[in-house]
């Protein structure tokens, strides 16, 4: 084999798993168009053939906990277990090791020499700070608690030491930036994910085309950070606004309750991509109330045009324009309890002029898969070069 300096820096991309298809696959996605040739790891490889082929069409090569029976329904509560799967996840041919981080992928072993860019989705929050909700999201309790407990600390303690092992952070938001300084004790560069922008546009009549004035939407996997139940009550006693909940997950059930007896909240559960796109493009608003790490549906929305009105903390600052000001894309409130949403939107319907669907679509514009492939490989090669000295 030639060496690098004459070739094509061979590159390995390593992920957490493949389960369904979200943000970080969508990540991943683009991170593969980048380096077209590269080879993909992830502990295991478990999701739907359509969902599988919209990341890549390459194999992933995956660790012992592939063989697990229902590994991809059991994965969360085998958390001690993948810091020796990551370990069996052959990376040494590569030049160039990728790992797309939001669990343990940044640990994957690597030899001397090597460069090692993370990309950060977060570090992961179960360890760091949403522990507590992390275990009853799972339904963990009890003695089970107090043992999951005992094995969070250890892997915390993991996650920090296998900081070190990385070359270079690349992060996905300042918000982000701010958690990996404070958590790893290392300096990182921001570059935001990309939004399918080609795929969520505004209506064919037009980026101006009407909206329905009382039509209002949500769109989330239902866990308790995501505040969906807190939007509910938000409109619950608002019957001239309609909502409609679009998603799945554990909340799934007390979400509906919220929503019982209420005509004007349709809650629909997990819808593809065409009904979301047709969503955006029929609503007012689309309503965020989750602290995030970057969040991508919030610029999903904005791309068909549609404002967002979204708590003001987190990622949302960086994706969507809240000051006044012909390039205002939405509005931000400051906590999540229900009155302070409804008020919110109240405020949003007040004002004058309006967020237009061409702010909207512009702003998304500024976040588009082929800007994040450029600034990704520079990065990589940039840094790669400076690492050979």
């Amino acid at each position: 084999m030639p060496p690098a300096t004459e070739r094509e820096p061979r590159v390995a991309v390593v992920v957490d798993w493949l389960a369904q298809l979200g943000g970080a696959e969508l990540v991943i996605r683009e991170i593969l168009a980048a380096f077209p040739s590269a080879s993909l790891h992830a502990l295991f490889d478990v999701m739907r053939p359509a969902d599988r082929a919209a990341v890549t069409a390459r194999a992933a090569h995956t660790s012992f906990l592939q063989r697990l029976p229902r590994i991809g329904e059991r994965y969360r509560r085998l958390m001690a277990l993948m810091p020796s799967a990551l370990r069996t996840l052959d990376v040494r041919h590569a030049d160039i090791v990728i790992s797309s981080h939001h669990s343990v992928a940044k640990g994957v072993r690597v030899r001397p020499g090597q460069f090692h860019l993370c990309y950060c989705h977060t570090p992961a929050r179960y360890l760091w700070d949403r522990r507590d909700e992390y275990l009853a999201d799972h339904g963990i309790r009890g003695t089970k608690a107090f043992v999951a407990r005992r094995v969070l600390d250890q892997l915390q303690r993991w996650d920090l030491r296998t900081a070190a092992g990385v070359t270079r952070f690349v992060v996905n938001s300042e918000y982000v930036r701010e958690r990996v300084s404070r958590q790893y004790q290392r300096e990182s560069r921001v570059i935001h994910p990309p939004v399918d922008t080609e795929f969520f546009t505004p209506a064919a009549s037009g980026v101006e085309a009407p909206r329905e004035p009382d039509l209002y939407v949500t769109a989330s996997r239902q866990v308790p950070y995501k505040r969906i139940d807190r939007i509910v009550e938000a409109f619950r006693d608002t019957p001239a606004r309609r909502l409609v909940v679009l998603g799945d997950g554990p909340q799934h059930a007390r979400i509906r309750e919220l929503a019982s007896g209420a005509a004007h909240i349709d809650v629909r559960g997990e819808v593809g991509r065409d009904e979301l796109r047709a969503w955006f493009r029929r609503a007012r608003a689309f309503v965020f109330a989750a602290e995030e790490d970057f969040g991508i549906v919030p610029l999903e929305a904005q791309a068909c045009g549609t404002p967002v009105v979204a708590l003001g903390r987190g990622g949302a600052l960086e994706t969507v324009r809240g000051a006044p000001g012909e390039d205002r894309t939405g509005l931000f409130f400051d906590d999540d309890r229900a009155s302070v949403i409804r008020d919110a939107i109240d405020r949003f319907e007040a004002l004058t002029p309006a967020p237009t669907a061409s702010a909207c679509r512009a702003q998304a514009l500024r976040f588009t898969a082929e800007r994040f492939r450029a600034q990704l490989r520079d990065e990589v090669l940039e840094g790669w070069r400076a690492s050979r000295g």
